[in-house]
């Protein structure tokens, strides 16, 4: 099995190496759980491996997101330059000066159809390894019964052109679900991402709910977001309202 490492720190440990290549994963949280900056951290370390990625921007501006990698000191300019990062503006529908530079532009991006003809142009552009969607559930926010179809046809064309991708999904705080009826078993992967009160304190936590191709950590650890990205500590668990050392 050919594993992508993430980089991130302690969460190839829990995959006993990494996402098995070509796998679609759900990366499923709410508000303030570090899923955006999972997404970008997962892509940066691939472009500094030499693996060129592709970001698709559903929820803020490609400028935006350029000034969120910058700061976590990852700048993203150089590897744009030399061809190996393509941002796919989805979330501006080609509206303003600063879009009308982008490279890579949507121009409904409420239709899947376009974008996807948009991502495959930038996928190939760069012969992308890695590719990040942020966040899947724009897509089919308004019509919730399409959630599975949806990422279903994402997977199709993900896995066809040979990608190991993350699909970022958004939940409510205190959904148990992963985004959208049915995507659970659409996905190859899925991580979910937390943020709770634990005695009077917020605690963020990650849970590897499945993972094809690979034996994986079967409990919830804790994570910080530090100023050089996300660190996971495969060491501890969040387990009765507490974290505890594994022996």
């Amino acid at each position: 099995m050919k594993r992508v490492a993430t980089g991130i720190p302690g969460m190839d440990e829990l995959l006993n190496g990494g996402i098995p290549e070509r796998n679609v994963v759900l990366l499923s949280g709410g508000p303030g759980t570090g899923k955006t900056i999972f997404g970008l951290q997962f892509l940066y370390n691939g472009l500094k491996n030499g693996e060129s990625g592709v970001y698709i921007a559903l929820e803020e501006h490609p400028v935006q997101v350029r000034i969120n990698m910058s700061t976590f000191g990852w700048d993203p300019r150089p590897y744009e330059e030399q061809g190996k990062l393509a941002i796919v503006d989805a979330y501006t529908g080609g509206i303003g000066g600063a879009a009308r530079r982008e490279k890579y532009v949507v121009t409904d991006p409420e239709d899947v159809h376009s974008l996807i003809d948009e991502m495959k142009r930038a996928i190939s552009d760069t012969s992308a390894v890695r590719v990040v969607v942020d966040s899947v559930t724009t897509l089919y926010l308004t019509k919730p019964v399409v959630a599975r179809k949806t990422v279903l046809l994402l997977k199709k064309v993900l896995s066809g052109v040979g990608t190991t991708s993350i699909l970022i999904s958004q939940v409510g705080v205190t959904e148990r679900g992963f985004g959208g009826p049915g995507v659970e078993h659409a996905a190859d992967g899925i991580i979910r991402l937390d943020l709770d009160e634990w005695d009077g304190e917020l605690i963020r936590s990650l849970i590897i709910w499945k993972m094809r191709g690979t034996a994986h950590s079967m409990k919830r650890h804790p994570f910080e977001i530090t100023n050089n990205g996300i660190v996971i500590h495969p060491d501890k668990v969040v387990k009765r309202r507490s974290i505890i050392l594994e022996e």
